[in-house]
């Protein structure tokens, strides 16, 4: 992709939630979205495709930013295993409370009668991805004898609600503002020693 068409690309992306935003998903129309990226309608289907596939691109970007990262070492002992949970925790925490994130789960909330595509979308490129790489991590660790013989799957949910609580909840209410940075390392650090203290051998 050149860069030209990578710029083009990422205004429509852009211009795409602006305008979910503003009208809801439904109201949406491509023309607008077209008008306010600057290009023709016939490059806007070309270089993203209809509604639908704009949304998905737009929550797929950020899901892939709730990963850890691809070269990221599996865990060999209680030292490296903390770190790669702090470093998931802090990732997590700082793409859910990014103001953006927070209006993609407002817009499905409101549109779940009306789009519930966009919910769709938000649970297939976001959370499926971001709990992939916490049931990975967890599962890597358990067959390196770092953890205790419980259910990934079900550790890796205990870890997701000692992280967010019932916070996140208030966060798009608007009633609680968004952690700082050093909050965020702070809460991160604090789970996961909870959550070792729990299930580490």
């Amino acid at each position: 992709m050149s860069s030209e068409t990578g710029d083009k690309r990422s205004r429509i992306l852009a211009a795409a939630m602006h305008t979910f935003m503003e009208h809801g998903f439904a109201a949406a129309t491509t023309l607008e979205i077209a008008t306010r990226a600057k290009v023709s309608k016939r490059e806007l289907y070309a270089l993203v495709g209809n509604k639908e596939a704009m949304l998905a691109a737009c929550v797929a970007g950020r899901g892939q930013r709730m990963r850890l990262p691809a070269d990221f070492p599996a865990p060999t002992d209680i030292a490296s295993l903390r770190s790669a949970l702090r470093l998931y925790g802090v990732t997590l925490l700082r793409e859910l409370t990014d103001p953006d994130v927070l209006a993609v789960f407002r817009l499905g909330i409101s549109e779940w009668k009306r789009s519930p595509r966009v919910a769709a979308s938000i649970n297939e490129q976001g959370r499926k991805p971001a709990r992939a790489a916490l049931d990975s991590l967890l599962y890597s660790a358990r067959a390196a004898k770092l953890l205790k013989d419980d259910d990934p799957a079900a550790m890796a949910s205990h870890y997701r609600s000692l992280l967010s609580g019932d916070f996140f909840v208030w966060l798009l209410l608007g009633v609680e503002k968004a952690p700082a940075t050093a909050d965020i390392e702070r809460r991160a650090a604090e789970v996961t020693d909870r959550f070792l203290a729990l299930y580490a051998r």
